[in-house]
């Protein structure tokens, strides 16, 4: 069953809840799209948002690995060599993991309708479901209440609050939280490297009682040596992030001592499904919980993360929330969400219908 045909194009889906995070304000969000049709008329769809700021690749760079004269590679090729063709991407497009991405959720979405499968039923279905975080940006405390409330009322189970600024206020944030709402929902901080490691335990000491889940990447992403000095019930709880953009970072947190004892995975980091199952891998070896998270994305890459987190049997958390606030989108179903809690279809591939 060959490829027949590659579309690729690119469109700003908008965001209705501007925020804002450590180092920037985000109210626009320009996605990349790849189209892939079979011989037979089955397409397969795959998206990309890329992180500028943490892998360096910014959409003109996506677009300019997906052109035509880029992916003529692929036409003709049979989808059945699927992990030939994810091999041979990620070898042609090494500095834009997002286009990664695109390309490889396009070819399992492809590839799974041609099976007539679900993408997490072919990679290997553990989790049925499970509660998404929603996330906080960088407000004060009375804006981080008010939004909490919203996000409990709406059913959300665990939020994310941004934080990395002020390590006062953050500590203020969270505590307030427990006051108002109790345990009614889990807490998870990310603080986009903002604070020091001093900050980090100060952090971690007086917040022990307010039950935090985790810390996302606290420090700078290349301070490895020193995340690794901090305490181990410290290092236990946070999860990395900017650090880890591929398998190779993974196995150098695993390194003793383990510097961390969650992976935080994004497809538009890693490159794409094959690339985040190697990461989750090294995680399961080393008794790692996974943290599936992600950019502004469209439901396409989403659903693609949602699946792939779903086959990993070290998947603690997910924080897959990154189209609930999109003005528009070019699909609809993928993932199923019902009072904060997510689960895929069981719809072919991904499930997703394109929007025309």
């Amino acid at each position: 069953m060959q490829i027949k045909n590659i579309t690729v194009w690119q469109a700003d889906l908008g965001n209705t809840k501007p925020y804002t995070i450590a180092f920037k304000t985000v109210d626009e969000v320009l996605n990349a799209f790849v189209e892939i049709t079979l011989t037979n008329g089955i397409t397969g769809i795959g998206a990309a948002n890329p992180s500028e700021y943490v892998t360096g690749e910014h959409l003109d760079m996506t677009m300019a690995s997906l052109t035509e004269a880029n992916l003529e590679f692929l036409k003709g090729r049979d989808i059945r060599e699927i992990n030939q063709l994810l091999f041979e991407v990620t070898m042609k497009f090494p500095k834009t993991p997002a286009a990664r991405a695109a390309l490889d959720i396009a070819l399992h979405d492809a590839f799974c309708k041609y099976l007539g499968v679900p993408i997490v039923k072919y990679l290997g279905q553990k989790i049925k479901s499970m509660p998404t975080s929603n996330t906080i940006g960088i407000k004060n405390v009375e804006e981080t209440l008010k939004e909490t409330d919203e996000y409990i009322k709406k059913g959300f189970k665990a939020i994310k609050v941004k934080t990395g600024k002020n390590v006062e206020e953050d500590i203020e944030r969270i505590a307030k939280m427990r006051e108002k709402h109790g345990r009614k929902m889990a807490i998870r901080v990310d603080a986009n490297q903002g604070y020091t490691a001093e900050q980090t335990v100060e952090f971690y000491n007086r917040t022990r009682s307010l039950e935090v889940e985790l810390i996302e990447q606290p420090l700078p992403a290349k301070a490895v040596a020193e995340i690794r000095k901090l305490p181990e019930a410290v290092r236990n709880i946070i999860a990395a992030d900017e650090s880890l953009l591929s398998p190779k970072d993974a196995l150098e947190l695993v390194k003793p001592p383990r510097a961390v004892g969650i992976f935080n995975i994004k497809l538009m980091k890693c490159g794409g499904i094959g690339q985040g199952l190697q990461i989750a891998n090294i995680g399961y070896q080393e008794g790692v919980d996974l943290f599936w998270g992600c950019n502004d994305e469209s439901i396409i890459s989403i659903t693609a993360g949602l699946h792939v987190a779903f086959a990993c049997p070290n998947t603690k958390y997910i924080d897959l929330d990154g189209s609930l606030d999109l003005a528009k989108d070019v699909v609809k179903g993928g993932f199923i969400l019902e009072d904060g809690i997510m689960r895929p279809s069981d719809k072919p591939g991904l499930g997703v219908e394109r929007i025309h």
